[in-house]
This record gives structure tokens, C-alpha cells and sequence, in this order.
């Protein structure tokens, strides 16, 4: 029971609940859409999302080099292959392997691709995973490479949220959802099963079951020569789980479980002979932050000596790393700057090198091509003004840039800056902010700020050609905030806003807003805000917290009634971010829920916010719900839901461009305040 009057609107494909929808996204495409500016600015992201100048973004499987492509002429996609010398020319030759929108075609569906999981060594089937209008839920289907269709009475896995590894050619691991008492209160698969082919699912044997208040349960089997392994994980928690070897050292029974003794709150990961132990806690002498090393051996026979690979400094966190044949490279952030370094492990402990062409600008991903043939990684770099590069790198050799991509929008009169804000609490923030060289300083700079805040993702920069064009290339300020809550800093700087701490986030949002205002930027009439997921209730609270900071405020797939978060759909998920509100917790949760924070006498500045009905892991009530509150309390609000997209909020190109053409027709009230 609940005394929620905007509760009917949970009910995501109610029919009351849809007309209430469809009344409001016709009143802001008649508010936001049909003018010279919305279809100049959604046309000039859908040329951006569509360009065939684009890098194709490639994985190397077996001497081909795999991409999954879109544009305009193929909304929902065209998974292709090539070899590594016609990618390098200007115009490789295609391999089509699937025709996503022929598919739709064929079968009368919305299929959305969400990848596919080779079998080693052949190389020669796929288990391709399908969602339907871009949910998390999807379907997976085995594929034949070679005869480029579906494999007859092959392996398929109904529609559920989960996933699949193969273990052998006739034999896959399987989590998913299987009925009643499959599932976990978040709405993931609980028990994890050995299906082998030929046979029904529900037939194949359960060799673990988790608890209905674990997040999830899976499992993956390790096809490395040498070191071919099983592992089931078991999340206990978004920031807990256990690790458990498949099969003890002693023989023939595969449904023998040893747990790997290590912190549950510690990330582990098995590359060959090696245990890699990424600690989110404390750990005896180890600090949280920290990157250890032992023989997995060891670490199962209980004497493992711990190396320590990377230790967090005030200035630096560990952003990743990749293994490749014979290395480890490691990407730190050092203030929200990438740094690589290579690490080689050897009889007399590991061997540390810097790594060979390391760009020294911009943002840096660093991957493997293939852990078990070579010591090749990928490269790519970019950064507010500057388009993304492919290269590739043998380690301790000078890069190779593949492809580079286009220039969406003239970034020569801009620059950045990266500047830091003390919060209230005395914590130095950063933040990095692309403006105009000849700005001005006198106040008036229509400037939008974006932030995240949680989950330890980190924000660093990258190239948009849509906010180039949309924002930047218009006269507009961008400033992005690396919030406590992120991962700029490693544990520590999550910590930071966990739980009762949550608003820690909010006050390092509001001394950016500030700052802006008091280096003569902006002014809080031509300043908005910006967030999405758990950055939309970042923005919800700068909504309702901090109203006389912001001209306009834009929320996107957000969290916002956090009283009701932990049973919408993957909400229960969630409760080591936000805390229990069925507990005690709520004393503090409810201060920085928005949907219980409104106040019908205060003056907030517009707000709109974009939502997506087939979004099945951030509830789209969320949106909707505020949205009413908001309006029965008389304050400025817009609302549009697309009928498809999942958590992204768009699923194709013309669907997104849309979206984001909304928000900045949205914006366009700065200009005008």
C-alpha cells in the first residue's frame, strides 16, 4: 500500500499511465519541436551520429578485425568484419555477417544488438546477444560465422535479463531468469546453470545458487592454452562479491566449488598463472585503491605473497588496466589525467617500464587485441576539442594510428582548462571547463554544467561532436564536474558520497556552479545543469537544493524517488550506493530524494526531463512521477518519454539525435533569460 498519488504512473504500459505520456511529449514537441532551430540542431547531430567518416570501432578475432556498424541507412546495425590490411585502407571491404534491420524485417521485431561471445578456438560460432527496443532484458541466439545465418536448433536463451559463456562447443554456462525463484529481488539471475545442447534449459543442472537478496549470479569458463579454467561469481553486493573456481585440483567432478579466499570486497581477476587483486577496502597493510598481484597457486593453497603492481597517492587512482601476451598495462589517473606504464613479470619479481609513445595529452583507453596470441593493445585518445585516434602498439614499439575521426565543429577559438573549487567540507575538486579563448569574463555566457557522482565512474574528457555543434560552436560554455562520488580518485573519492554522505556530491556541484559565477563566466540566470541515471538525481537534487544556482535544469533517465528505488525494477541493486529506505536509512535518504524534497513555494528554475518507456533498469516512473509533481505544484516543467531505447534513452541514431536535440532546444532559454 502507498500513499503516492502519482503512483498509477509505475505502471509503465498501463494504458492510463501511456496517455498521460502521450499527452506530454505532444505538448513538448509542440513547445520544443517544428522550429528553423530544433531541425537545425537535430539534423546536425544526426549527421554527426550517422558520419561514415567515423572510426569503425574494431575487436581482432582470429586474423579478422570485427565492427558493429550504424548510420542512416542502417539504423539498428550491420555486424561486418575485414582483415587488418583492408582496415587500414580509406575504404575497406565489408564482410556483413548481420543485417540487424533485415532482421527486424524478416521477423517482425525491434531487435537492438547488444554483442556476441566467440567460441575458441574455432572462431566459427557466436552466441549473439538481441534486445528488443534497447532493454537490458535480451534473448541470445547462436550463430554460424562461417555460413553467416543462425544455427538450426542451436543453443537460444528466451528473453530475461543474464547472459551466457561458452564452455565448450556443445556445452555453455547460463544465468537467467527461469521463473519463480530464478531471479533476485533486484531482478538478475540467481542461479547458474550447465546447459549442454540438445537438452531443454530447464533440464540443464544448477551448480550454483546464489540468494534472493544477492545482485546476481554468473559464471564464465577461461579459454586461455594452458590455464583453461571455470569461474562462477557471485555478487552479494554492487561493491561486494565472491569468486569461486569450478572444480577443486582433485579430478573429474565439475560441480565442486572452492571460493577463492580473498575480500569480498576486493575486485579478482585470473589472467594465466596470476591473481589480480584490485582493492576497493583497506586490506591489513594494503590501502583501498591499491593493485596486488600473487600466483593464483598460491593464493588456493593458501600461502600467496601479495606484490603490490599499483598504490593510490592523494593525486592518483587507478583507472585500469589490460593484459596483453607477456604485460600488464596499467592507466592511473593523475588528477583526472591518464598516465601508462607497462608491468612485466619475471623470476625476480615485476619489471616496471613507461610505455613506449604514450600520448601525453588528452584521455587515454589502452585495451589488449589479444590476450593469448600477442603483446598488441589498442589505443585510443582524445579529448574535449580533439577527435578520437585509434592507433595500435606492440609493447615497448612506437604506436601505429589506424584511423582517426572526423572534425565535427571548429574548435580553434576554444580552449581547456582544468580548475579546482574547495566543496564545504574544505575537499579540492576539480573540474574542466571548455570555453571560448576570447571569452569575455563579464557574466553572460550561456553555460552548461554536467556531472555524474557515483558508482566510481570517473569523467574525463572526450570529443562530442554533437555538443560541439549543439553547444560549443553556438557561443555556449561546457564545464564538466568530477564529483565525490566518482572513481577520479579511486575508493576513496566513492566513498566520500556513499550512502548517508550522498550529499557530499551535490555541495561539490553547487561550489563548481559557484565558481563559474565568480570567475565571471556565467551568471546563475545562463547557467544549467545536466546529469543522467545517477546523474539525473544529482540533477534532480541541484532541482530542488539549489534552485537559485541554475536558469534551467535537464534531467535524463533518472533516480528520484528514493523511497520507492529499491523495488523498481534494478533499484534493490543499488542499496550499497543509496542505502536501505524500508530502514532506518531513510532518515538520511530522504534528504536527497527530490520527489519528496519538492516545495510548491519555492521559485525553481525550468526543468525538463527525457525518460524512455523500455528503459527496464532505472524505472521511467521516476521521471514521470516528478514530472506530475512538479506541475501540480505549479513549477515549469517539461517532459518527453521515447517509446523505445532502454537506459540509454534512444535506440538507433535518429532516435538519439532527437533526444538530444530536445534538451538543447531546451537550453536555448539561456540565450534569453
Amino acid at each position: 500500500m502507498t500513499n503516492d498519488p502519482h503512483a498509477w504512473l509505475e505502471d509503465v504500459t498501463g494504458s492510463a499511465a501511456l496517455e498521460w505520456v502521450t499527452e506530454h511529449n505532444a505538448r513538448t514537441e509542440k513547445l520544443l519541436t517544428g522550429t528553423e532551430l530544433f531541425d537545425g540542431l537535430e539534423s546536425g547531430i544526426r549527421e554527426v551520429l550517422d558520419s561514415d567518416a567515423r572510426i569503425p570501432w574494431v575487436t581482432y578475432r582470429g586474423g579478422y578485425y570485427y565492427n558493429f556498424w550504424t548510420d542512416e541507412r542502417n539504423p539498428r546495425g550491420l555486424w561486418r568484419r575485414t582483415t587488418p590490411e583492408q582496415y587500414r585502407t580509406d575504404a575497406p571491404d565489408w564482410e556483413i555477417l548481420l543485417d540487424v534491420d533485415a532482421l527486424n524485417e524478416a521477423e517482425g521485431e525491434n531487435w537492438v544488438w547488444h554483442g556476441a561471445r566467440f567460441l575458441r578456438p574455432d572462431l566459427d560460432r557466436a552466441l549473439v546477444d538481441l534486445s528488443r527496443g534497447g532493454a537490458d532484458a535480451d534473448v541470445t541466439r547462436e550463430f554460424d560465422v562461417v555460413a553467416k545465418d543462425w544455427v538450426a536448433d542451436g543453443f537460444h536463451r528466451p528473453e530475461a535479463k543474464g547472459g551466457v559463456s561458452w564452455i565448450d562447443r556443445d556445452t555453455i554456462w547460463v544465468a537467467t531468469d527461469l521463473g519463480d525463484g530464478t531471479t533476485t529481488s533486484s531482478g538478475y539471475p540467481r542461479t547458474v546453470r550447465r546447459w549442454t545442447r540438445g537438452t531443454p534449459l530447464t533440464d540443464a543442472p544448477v551448480v550454483f545458487e546464489g540468494a534472493v537478496e544477492d545482485l546476481s549470479v554468473s559464471a564464465h569458463h577461461d579459454p586461455t592454452p594452458g590455464f583453461e579454467r571455470d569461474f562462477v561469481r557471485r555478487a552479494i553486493g554492487f561493491y561486494t562479491d565472491e569468486l569461486y573456481l569450478v572444480d577443486g585440483p582433485d579430478g573429474p567432478d565439475r560441480t565442486a566449488l572452492r571460493k577463492v579466499d580473498v575480500p569480498d570486497s576486493a575486485v579478482a581477476d585470473v589472467e594465466r598463472e596470476w591473481l589480480i587483486l584490485e582493492l576497493r577496502e583497506d586490506w591489513g597493510a594494503f590501502r583501498a585503491g591499491s593493485l596486488l598481484a600473487a600466483r593464483f597457486d598460491d593464493v588456493l593453497a593458501g600461502t600467496p605473497s601479495w606484490d603490490v603492481l599499483f598504490g593510490p597517492t592523494e593525486a592518483s587512482s587507478l583507472a585500469g588496466y589490460t593484459w596483453t601476451r607477456h604485460h600488464l598495462v596499467l592507466n592511473v589517473l593523475e588528477d583526472v589525467v591518464n598516465r601508462l606504464s607497462v608491468l612485466t613479470p619475471g623470476a625476480e619479481g615485476w619489471a616496471r617500464s613507461a610505455f613506449t609513445g604514450a600520448p601525453g595529452f588528452g584521455s587515454v583507453g589502452v585495451s589488449a587485441v589479444d590476450t593469448d596470441e600477442c603483446d598488441d593493445v589498442w589505443l585510443t585518445v582524445t579529448d574535449y576539442l580533439t577527435p578520437s585516434t585509434l592507433a595500435i602498439a606492440t609493447i615497448g614499439e612506437q604506436p601505429e594510428t589506424l584511423k582517426s575521426s572526423p572534425t565535427f565543429f571548429d574548435a580553434s577559438r576554444h580552449v581547456i582548462e582544468q580548475h579546482f573549487v574547495t566543496s564545504d567540507d574544505g575537499t579540492r575538486v576539480p573540474y574542466f571547463l571548455v570555453r571560448p579563448a576570447d571569452l569575455a569574463f563579464d557574466g553572460t555566457a550561456p553555460t552548461l554544467l554536467y556531472g555524474y557522482g557515483g558508482f566510481e565512474i570517473a569523467l574525463t574528457p572526450g570529443y562530442s561532436g554533437g555538443i560541439g555543434r549543439s553547444w560549443l560552436e553556438r557561443g555556449g560554455v561546457y564545464a564538466v564536474a568530477n564529483l565525490r562520488g566518482g572513481g577520479e580518485y579511486g575508493p576513496r573519492w566513492h566513498r566520500a558520497a556513499l550512502r548517508e554522505n550522498r550529499p557530499r556530491a551535490y555541495e561539490d556541484m553547487a561550489a563548481v556552479a559557484r565558481d563559474l559565477v565568480d570567475r565571471g563566466i556565467t551568471a546563475p540566470a545562463q547557467l544549467a545543469v545536466q546529469g543522467g541515471s545517477n546523474g539525473g538525481l544529482m540533477a534532480g537534487n541541484m532541482l530542488v537544493r539549489y534552485p537559485e544556482l541554475f536558469g534551467a535544469v535537464v534531467i535524463q533517465v533518472p533516480l528520484l524517488d528514493m523511497l520507492r528505488y529499491s523495488h523498481l525494477l534494478a533499484g534493490a541493486s543499488w542499496m550499497a550506493e543509496y542505502g536501505d529506505p524500508d530502514t532506518a536509512d531513510w532518515d538520511f535518504v530522504r534528504t536527497f530524494s527530490p520527489y519528496h524534497l519538492i516545495d510548491p513555494g519555492a521559485a525553481y528554475p525550468p526543468v525538463i526531463l527525457l525518460t524512455s518507456t523500455r528503459d527496464d533498469r532505472v524505472h521511467p516512473g521516476h521521471a514521470r512521477k516528478f514530472a506530475a509533481a512538479l506541475a501540480e505544484a505549479g513549477h515549469d516543467v517539461t517532459y518527453y518519454e521515447n517509446i523505445e531505447g532502454g537506459h540509454g534513452g534512444a535506440a538507433d541514431n535518429a532516435q538519439a539525435a532527437k533526444m538530444a536535440a530536445l534538451a538543447y532546444a531546451f537550453l536555448e532559454r539561456l540565450r534569453h533569460p
